[in-house]
């Protein structure tokens, strides 16, 4: 349940501190005071959207931050699964900054709203004085009778079958879709896949057949120069190899006198040994070039042909050619088990076709079956709220698409007099009707539910006198199980609260601000007075709200 309520810099709010309690807690005040002001900040620790309009000084921070106990609530796993540390008494806060950015915390660790709403709609339900309108979508309407069944996991179990279906059957949307365009531009791409197999591609063949060119092209001097090299070095007696050998001789003779001459000697060795092996390679060298002008125009013809597929598709490598063969062989190999690749996908879809008309069946019968109790149930309330000839059916008609929550449309069906057809609500109750119908249905959902908290925002719209006091026994009974906060323009529904808060305006500044505060018993009195009579407060006013308080 929400234990505390700290609000700052928000809206007319320059700080407030609110502690609730465990029952039926009661709000009112002035039209304009501020009530629905509380609920904007709770909106917020709730996972709600906002601005930087909210701010009441523009200079500042605004922070909401809420003490919730949840130590009976199960919810360990949901801390688990969020990477969330848990505690028995969590605290929520929101930061908007002067430039109206928002972050979340639980128990001090950052969150993002995704998670905090989700978070939050396990911990309070809040029903606005606007929700009545809901009443009537069959959204709404269908969540009320899953709330009843308790059909929480079946829920959740076709689900996911639901995402696996609408996934698996937008994939086979995709392939027949991919399959028809490929097969339009299958005699296109076979066309280019069988150009660029006949060419007989390689990975850097291009700098290798443009080096090829220039030897072919070059080979007459290439050969002449290597010969050149050769005869220099060691082709006849006065190529220098012999002279250097020589060289060397004339050393060798004199190294037993003169030491200083082996050292020369042996570096001319050295260097004779590698001028040979110059010698020798370009003797070899020249030896395997042919003057072939048969081989360069292949070479040109091949350099064409590969030139000719760089141009025709954009590219600059035979490298990116290979890549450009193997996308498109994949791409006509796709084709080709494309209707093979499409019957497994239609098999897979049905397989789990079947499942989800398995899972969307049970959600049915379970609808089906906790309809009438519902119904029962939502009668009795009404009679007890005095719509003693009320009736109300809920239809339920099937629809031939999945859907999110199943196949089942949901319509809730009312007549608040006797031997009056049973209509669309939104054809046939008013204002007062609908309220007493919403907080029969929330009382129902509040057995199921399992919330720690409900807050209603003015529920007893279009009601007074004696319905509203029976109203407001039905809350006071809600509120054994769960938190209750009230909103209340209402004296008989005031008088049920076990705690009593007023909103006021506070105007002994240059700035009006709300101001919010517990009343003790005598004040209680007084503000209950101040409902029954006005302003003025009567001496019979004082007994009427004594009376009131004093009621069971």
């Amino acid at each position: 349940m929400l234990k505390n309520l700290h609000i700052q810099n928000y809206a007319l709010i320059d700080h407030l501190d609110i502690e609730f309690h465990a029952g039926l807690n009661i709000i009112t005040g002035e039209t304009g005071a501020g009530k629905s002001i509380l609920l904007g900040a709770l909106g917020l620790i709730l996972g709600q959207r906002t601005d930087s309009n909210v701010l009441k000084d523009t200079t500042k921070s605004c922070v909401v931050e809420g003490l919730f106990d949840i130590s009976a609530y199960n919810l360990k796993d949901f801390f688990t699964d969020n990477d969330l540390d848990y505690y028995d008494s969590t605290i929520i806060r929101r930061q908007i900054n002067e430039a109206g950015k928002s972050r979340a915390f639980v128990n001090e660790v950052p969150v993002t709203l995704t998670v905090l709403k989700e978070l939050g709609s396990k911990f309070i339900d809040i029903h606005s004085q606007h929700e009545s309108l809901m009443l009537g979508t069959g959204h709404f309407q269908l969540n009320v009778l899953d709330s009843f069944a308790g059909i929480a996991t079946n829920l959740t179990s076709y689900t996911s079958l639901y995402h696996k279906y609408r996934k698996a059957k937008d994939s086979l949307t995709a392939l027949e879709q991919n399959l028809a365009k490929d097969k339009a531009d299958f005699d296109y791409y076979n066309h280019q896949l069988q150009e660029l197999n006949d060419a007989k591609l390689k990975a850097g063949e291009v700098q290798e057949l443009e080096e090829l060119q220039q030897k072919l092209t070059h080979a007459e001097e290439i050969k002449s120069a290597l010969t050149l090299t050769y005869e220099a070095l060691n082709g006849n007696e006065v190529a220098i190899v012999s002279v250097i050998r020589d060289a060397e001789t004339a050393l060798r003779r004199i190294e037993g006198f003169y030491p200083s001459a082996k050292q020369l000697a042996e570096r001319l060795e050295s260097a004779r040994i590698e001028l040979r092996d110059i010698a020798a390679d370009a003797e070899a060298q020249n030896l395997s070039i042919d003057l072939d002008p048969g081989q360069l125009e292949q070479v040109s013809v091949r350099l064409d042909r590969v030139f000719m597929l760089l141009q025709k598709h954009r590219l600059t490598t035979a490298d990116e050619l290979i890549t450009l063969r193997n996308e498109i062989d994949a791409r006509v190999a796709s084709v080709c088990n494309a209707d093979y690749n499409i019957e497994q996908h239609r098999k897979e879809l049905e397989q789990v076709r079947l499942k989800l008309v398995e899972a969307a069946e049970k959600l049915t019968i379970a609808r089906a079956k906790a309809a009438p109790a519902m119904e029962k149930q939502v009668v009795g309330m009404l009679e007890e709220l005095g719509i003693k000839f009320g009736n109300f059916k809920v239809d339920i008609r099937q629809s031939s698409e999945f859907h999110a929550w199943g196949t089942d449309m949901v319509q809730f069906l009312f007549s608040a007099n006797k031997a009056m057809p049973l209509q669309d609500l939104s054809k046939t109750a008013s204002g007062g009707e609908l309220s007493r119908l919403m907080l029969s249905l929330k009382s129902l959902m509040a057995k199921s539910s399992n919330l720690p908290t409900i807050i209603f925002d003015e529920i007893d719209t279009g009601v007074s006198g004696e319905i509203a006091d029976k109203m407001g026994r039905i809350i006071n009974r809600m509120s054994t199980d769960m938190q209750v906060i009230n909103i209340t323009h209402l004296p008989q529904i005031a008088s049920k609260g076990k705690h009593h808060y007023m909103v006021y305006k506070d105007h002994s500044t240059s700035v009006s601000a709300t101001r919010i505060k517990e009343l003790s018993a005598d004040e209680r009195i007084v503000e209950i007075a101040k409902m029954l009579s006005g302003e003025t407060v009567t001496d019979a006013a004082l007994s009427n709200a004594k009376a009131l308080l004093s009621k069971e």
